[in-house]
C-alpha cells in the first residue's frame, strides 16, 4: 500500500506542481479556504511543520505568512516539485510520516496536514510523533475525507470498519489508481483526543466561486459532507 501510494504521488508530482493550483475547485474553492480560516494572517516567527505537502502550495502560503515552514512529503518527486515553486523559502524533507519523523522534540508551533492522513493505515505512531515534535500549546490542523462520502465509493461498505479503498482520478488526460483508506468518525476523533484536546470539528462548505462554476455539482455538495477538517492543541 504504502509503495503504491508513494509511485502514485511520484507520477503526479508534475501534475500537481504545474495544475492543482488552479485545475481542482475542490482545493482552490474547498478545502483550502476552509483550512486558511482556521490559520492567523501573520504567522510572523512561527516554526510549522506542513505534513504531507505534496507540491507546496500550503508551504508557499504559510512562508508567505511569515512563518518558518518544514514540509515533509513521502514522494521524492513531490519534494522536488515543491523544490521548484519554493526554492530557498521552506526547508523540504522526505520521510514516512508513519515512522519516526526527523525532527527534535517541541520543534514546531503548528502541525498543519492537508488531505494526507487518509493515505496512512495506522495513525497511532504518527499522532505520538505530532504530540513529541510539537510545542506545548501548539496547534494541530488536519483535513481528511469525510468518512460519509467515501463510503458511496464502496459496494458494500463496512462504516465501522477502516477500509482501503482505490479511487481512480484522471488528470491532464491520465488515469490514476488512487489507494486510501476510509476510517469511521469514532476512529478519527478518538485517535486525535488521545493526545490533544480538541477545538473545533469542520464540515466545510465550497465557495460562491464553486457554485458559480459547477452548480449542479456545489448544490450536492451543500447536501453531503465531503471533507472534514480537525483543529486541537497540545496541552500546556
Amino acid at each position: 500500500m504504502k509503495a503504491k501510494v508513494k509511485q502514485t504521488f511520484n507520477s503526479l508530482a508534475g501534475i500537481y506542481e504545474h495544475q492543482v493550483d488552479d485545475g481542482s475547485l475542490f482545493n482552490s474553492e474547498f478545502e483550502r479556504p476552509a483550512m486558511l480560516e482556521q490559520i492567523p494572517d501573520s504567522l510572523e516567527g512561527k516554526d510549522i511543520l506542513d505534513a504531507g505537502c505534496a507540491a507546496g502550495w500550503y508551504t508557499a502560503e504559510l512562508a508567505r505568512r511569515g512563518a518558518n515552514v518544514t514540509g515533509a512529503d513521502l514522494s521524492p518527486e513531490m519534494i522536488s516539485s515543491a523544490k521548484s515553486r519554493i526554492g530557498n523559502k521552506a526547508r523540504l524533507v522526505c520521510c514516512d510520516l508513519e515512522g519516526e519523523l526527523p525532527f527534535d522534540s517541541h520543534s514546531f508551533d503548528w502541525i498543519i496536514s492537508s488531505l494526507t492522513l487518509h493515505y496512512l493505515k495506522d495513525w497511532n505512531q504518527t499522532f505520538a510523533e505530532f504530540h513529541r515534535i510539537l510545542r506545548p500549546g501548539g496547534t494541530i490542523l488536519f483535513s481528511v475525507h469525510h468518512p460519509f462520502m467515501d463510503m458511496k465509493l464502496l459496494d458494500e461498505p463496512d462504516y465501522l470498519a477502516a477500509e482501503m479503498i482505490v479511487d481512480r482520478w484522471t488528470k491532464a488526460g491520465q488515469t490514476f489508481d488512487v489507494p486510501f483508506y476510509r476510517r469511521p468518525l469514532q476512529d478519527i476523533i478518538n485517535k486525535t483526543i488521545a493526545r490533544f484536546s480538541m477545538q473545533e470539528l469542520i464540515e466545510p462548505r465550497p465557495t460562491q466561486v464553486f457554485k458559480e462554476r459547477r452548480p449542479e455539482q456545489y448544490e450536492k455538495l451543500m447536501k453531503a459532507p465531503h471533507f472534514l477538517i480537525v483543529r486541537a492543541a497540545k496541552a500546556l
